[in-house]
């Protein structure tokens, strides 16, 4: 109990620390091999900030994750880790973080974990995905698994554009105003995009020019809205998330912004 009091004073003493971001990316011990050979040092135990880096990892082939973040809460670096937490990065081979997630590298130093620490790109645009699914593979001896769920993302990826075209009004691409951490959810979309906002609120000065563009649509980031983003206007607001739920399921995510995306063109 002694040492858990002291792992869990650090853990509050590091937390009180300014949130600068965790350890650089570390690769996995001896490199990956130029023959595709998986890493016999391969981590088998991945603890994920959020659901959001859970599915990433997922993606790559991990089978054992823990996640830090609860999928209900809508903003990860707001979160305030527990000593629970501490227990879960303890025993982990690798801890996955983002680089506004500062807690998630604080949290592994107080624990006296051996995990291996990688910054991951949260981005779900494709080619990031591509690239970080690939990077984290690497790290868990994946190789394979990640090849055959990018093979069935590019399909899903290309499925799905097809289908919101079908929804397009008139045959033409919907002329959209995107949040900046959501303009992805637009390209999938195929749509034009006449304009982003935040990640801060919208100046007056900013609702003017973006409402004067006249969009059809404006997709808002769920997990940072600020509500209402042209007020008064007619135009459509479509929720967008970035975040899966508890099924870690990524391509859950771009089924879910298409489904709302069509809706609101067929609204």
């Amino acid at each position: 109990m002694a040492v858990i009091g002291l792992r869990t004073a650090a853990v509050a003493g590091l937390l009180a620390l300014t949130t600068a971001c965790g350890a650089e990316s570390q690769p996995a011990p001896g490199g990956a091999q130029n023959n595709g050979a998986q890493n016999s040092a391969a981590a088998k135990k991945v603890v994920a900030a959020s659901s959001w880096e859970a599915a990433f990892a997922k993606a790559a082939g991990a089978k054992d994750i823990s996640v830090i973040v609860p999928p209900s809460v809508a903003h990860g670096a707001d979160y305030d880790p527990k000593p629970s937490d501490l227990s879960k990065v303890a025993s982990a081979d690798l801890v996955l973080y983002a680089e506004f997630e500062g807690f998630a590298g604080k949290i592994k130093d107080a624990s006296g974990s051996s995990a291996k620490l990688h910054q991951v790109n949260l981005d779900n645009s494709p080619d990031v995905v591509r690239a970080e699914v690939r990077k984290i593979a690497e790290k868990i001896g994946t190789t394979a698994d990640a090849d055959t769920w990018l093979s069935t993302y590019d399909k899903e990826i290309t499925d799905l554009q097809g289908k919101v075209k079908q929804a397009w009004v008139g045959g033409k691409p919907p002329k959209v105003v995107a949040q900046v951490f959501v303009t992805y959810a637009a390209k999938l979309a195929g749509a034009d995009v006449l304009g982003t906002y935040g990640p801060q609120p919208v100046t007056p000065g900013q609702l003017a020019d973006l409402t004067g563009k006249k969009p059809e649509l404006v997709l808002d980031n769920t997990h940072m809205s600020t509500g209402q983003v042209m007020p008064g206007a007619a135009t459509k607001q479509v929720n967008i998330i970035n975040y899966p739920g508890g099924d870690y399921d990524l391509l859950g995510v771009y089924r879910t912004n298409a489904d709302e995306i069509i809706k609101a063109l067929r609204a």
